[in-house]
């Protein structure tokens, strides 16, 4: 497999084009690129992240999650994120203390281990879950097995 990262592309619903704006655009600091009435792309740290509206969902719908246990959390699946070096993720992480409420509170998991990590879960407003990792070293440590 090769390391060279090619930017991904991931398509979720939403119950309100309006709301995911505010929250990706004000919260997390997305671009915004192309758009309709129907959906909109983000630019999510250079990775093309795409909403669908569901207007079955209503106003006040939510995805539903299991959650697996992780290092002692239960982790709510489906998710997805954004691998992040160390800094940039204590800054994301700390702009969002008392901006949302975390499924997992920002913490480091795997504590002293291959694959030390620093993660947090959290929802948008539709209930698409999403976790952000930080690493050290993320050559090193994404894919650590020992």
């Amino acid at each position: 497999m090769s390391t060279k990262l090619s930017p991904f592309h991931v398509a979720l619903v939403t119950r309100d084009i309006e709301e995911s704006k505010e929250f990706y655009c004000d919260l997390l600091g997305c671009g915004i690129g192309r758009s309709d009435s129907e959906w909109i792309d983000f630019d999510l740290y250079g990775h093309q992240f795409t909403l669908h509206l569901d207007s079955a969902m209503g106003k006040e719908g939510k995805i539903k999650h299991k959650f697996n246990p992780v290092d002692g959390h239960g982790v709510p699946t489906p998710h997805f994120g954004v691998v992040l070096p160390m800094q940039d993720w204590q800054k994301l992480a700390d702009s969002l203390r008392g901006n949302v409420d975390f499924i997992i509170e920002p913490y480091i998991r795997f504590k002293g281990e291959a694959g030390e990590q620093a993660t947090m879960f959290f929802c948008d407003p539709s209930g698409n879950a999403l976790e952000f990792k930080g690493f050290t070293d993320i050559a090193s440590q994404l894919f650590a097995t020992e």
